[in-house]
This record gives structure tokens, sequence and C-alpha cells, in this order.
């Protein structure tokens, strides 16, 4: 498949044929279905992540008309309130602001005291599965294990967790390109009912503070300042959606790509302490989890002597940059021991990823866990792609020990 096309399942499970024919031919490009300019060479990526001429909205410096862009629809009022609050979709001073109190409950010393916890359920699920024979992957470990880790650290109630992923996947489906009616109306229902679940969790917390970081947010201040309600839900909610979504893809595109590359896997497993660190920055940067990171153009710009207007649209190709030979020797080979590797996975510039930490927290123990308890862990059959190709995962990855 040498042709972008997101919406093709073929497209969706090989991409990466037609990430090269567009760094080749075409590294800046408008693409008419979305009304977007593709972005496809690591150093032009990298260099719009990090450049203040675009934004994650436009909406700090222009209104809807200014800029060229239709309202959005009232309809889905309650997911922008949700997102829009959010510190991925925000521009100084708002995302300075909130990015500098959430760090002061997010703080590294909060995800490295989760390790205990994160080995033990990593653990947990990997004996399962091999007590099982083996199963989904996908089901059995690689989904479990981020909305456990994300519930524990929010102070979610047990009986209550299950809740967690179908308001994650509803609302996230509003990721993807031009997203359907159906789509939209999930996502809002959705964005209310997990909304109203969070409220009530922080009148909780108010009145008895814990451990959890629902308590640390509510308590984080600077001078006067503190977050406001809507932006602690919003703050939960992202870590959940954005943390989840990335652990669970990198964790299913990654077993598969080691089923694809045997040498590579029987190399992991007699080397698993020492190996693993690189392994999965090199997992997540040869099958990365989301594909495309959408920005605004506040300013003309010009982008590899291609003009891109203000009121455009660019969409970064995060796995075509990620396998660019201009930047990775060799791109197209798996080589988990790759020391110089810097994917953009987890973004670049005032939006990197708040949850980087925790999510190599997760995917070390994760991987550490199963080539442990499963060392012969082997593939049933080739597994299908989720039709989704902005947030790009495996429905399935059956396994048997």
């Amino acid at each position: 498949m040498d042709t972008f096309d997101p919406w093709s399942a073929e497209f969706v499970a090989h991409p990466y044929e037609a990430y090269a024919r567009l760094r080749e031919h075409t590294p800046v490009s408008y693409y008419e279905p979305t009304g977007q300019w593709l972005v496809a060479r690591h150093a032009d990526v990298s260099a719009l992540l990090r450049d203040r001429r675009l934004g994650r909205t436009y909406t700090h410096r222009y209104t809807h008309e200014e800029f060229g862009r239709p309202a959005p629809d009232p309809a889905h009022e309650p997911f922008h309130t949700l997102n829009d609050h959010g510190l991925l979709d925000l521009e100084a001073p708002d995302h300075t602001r909130i990015r500098r109190l959430v760090s002061k409950a997010f703080t590294p010393r909060m995800v490295e005291s989760l390790r205990p916890t994160v080995a033990r359920l990593a653990d947990e699920l990997a004996r399962g599965l091999v007590e099982d024979g083996g199963g989904d992957l996908i089901s059995r470990v690689a989904e479990p294990l981020p909305v456990a880790v994300i519930a524990e650290m929010l102070g979610v109630p047990e009986p209550d967790r299950h809740l967690l992923r179908p308001w994650s996947a509803d609302i996230t489906g509003m990721f993807e390109l031009n997203p359907s009616a159906q789509t939209a109306a999930r996502a809002v229902r959705a964005s209310v009912e997990f909304s109203d679940y969070l409220r009530a969790l922080i009148r909780e917390r108010r009145t008895a503070p814990g451990q959890d970081l629902i308590s640390a947010l509510i308590q984080a201040q600077e001078g006067a300042d503190a977050l406001s309600e809507q932006e602690m839900v919003s703050t939960c909610v992202l870590l959940l959606n954005a943390g989840h979504e990335a652990t669970v893809n990198t964790t299913g595109n990654g077993w598969w790509a080691l089923f694809r590359n045997p040498g590579e896997l029987a190399r992991l497993r007699g080397s698993v302490d020492e190996l693993l660190p690189t392994a999965v920055e090199e997992l997540m940067r040869w099958d990365t989890p989301l594909q495309m990171f959408e920005r605004w153009v506040l300013e003309d710009i010009e982008v590899a002597g291609t003009t891109i207007p203000r009121g455009a649209e660019v969409a970064l190709l995060f796995g075509s940059a990620n396998r660019d030979p201009a930047r990775f020797a060799d791109p197209d080979r798996l080589d988990l021991g790759r020391a110089d590797n810097p994917h953009i996975t987890f973004g670049a510039g005032i939006h990197f990823c708040l949850g980087a930490p925790l999510a190599r927290l997760e995917l070390v123990e994760s991987y550490g866990a199963l080539l442990r308890r499963a060392p012969g862990l082997r593939l049933v059959r080739e597994p299908e792609w989720r039709p989704g190709y902005v947030i790009r995962g495996l429905a399935q990855l059956q396994v048997e020990v």
C-alpha cells in the first residue's frame, strides 16, 4: 500500500510504504479529504512541534470567524468543554499555569512510588495468561494494566474501575479523522458521565483527602492560584485517555513486532534486564501508537519550501517521522539495542507527554513480566487491526504459552 488512505484497512495495517513515498516525493502535501497539510519528515515534524506559530488551539488568539473556521457544534459542547480544558489542547498562558500546577501533584516521586503496584499488577496479569495457556494478549494484559494503574493513582474504587475503559474508548473516538455523528454522540455521552463521576470523586476528596492524585491536585497551589474543578476533571480524563491508549497500543503493536522479528525477540529473551529500556523505546519508534498529531497554523509558515497559510491545519505524521532514514540508520529494521533513538512518540515542545515516565514504567514492567512468566510465548494467528488510524492498534493478539 503506497498511497495515504487512513480509511483503508490495508493502509492502516501497512502504512510505511505510503510514508516512504510521501517523504521522498511530497514531504509536505495537502490532503483534500480532511483539509489538512500532511508533514512526513522527522526534521520538519520535530521542528513544528516546537514552533509557537502553531498551536493545539487558536481560540487564545482568534475568534472562529477571524480564523476562518466554523464554531463547534453546540450539541458537542460537553466533549469540547472536557477536551478544551486539558493540557493537550491548551496554549500559553493557560497551558503554562495548569502544567505548573499539575506538575506539583503528578511528580516523579509519585510515579516512582507506583513501581511496586505496577510490577505486581503486571505480574498478576502475566501469570493469569500463563495459567490459562494463553489467550488474547490485548484484553488480558495490554488493556487491564494501564486502566488499573490510573485507577489506583486517581483513587477510583475497585467496583467502579470497569467504567473507565468504555468511557476512554468513546471519548478518544473523536480524535479520529472526520468522526461520524454516532461517534460524536458516544463521545458526548461519555464526557458527561465521566465528568459527573469525577466531580463526585473530587467532592469526596475535598472532605476526606487521601494519598491519591485527585487529593494532590486539590492541594496543588501556587500562591492564591489553584486548579478549577473543570481543570482537575480534564486533567484526570487526559491522563487516562492519553496514557491508556498509548500503553495499550505500544504493548500490542510491540509484541506483534517481536513475533515478526524472531531474532530480536530471542535477543530480548536472552538479555531481559539489560535490553528492556532500549527495547521499549525502539518498539515505540518502530510501530508508533499515535500515528498523527494535529496543529493549527496561527501565522503563515514555510515548510520544506511549501507555504502553509494561517488558518490551515497540519497533520504531523509521527509514524512516518519515526521511520525517516534521514534521522534513523536503517529505520525499517527493528533494533532493540538502538542507542541513537530520538523518536517523537511522546511529542516535543511544551506539549511533550506529561505521562511519559509512567508509560515507560508500565511498558517495562509489562514486557518484563511476560518475558519472564512466558519465555516461550508464541503467536496463534496473524492479528487484525482496529479501524482507527490516528490511534492505531490491534483488535486482538491471540497467543499461547
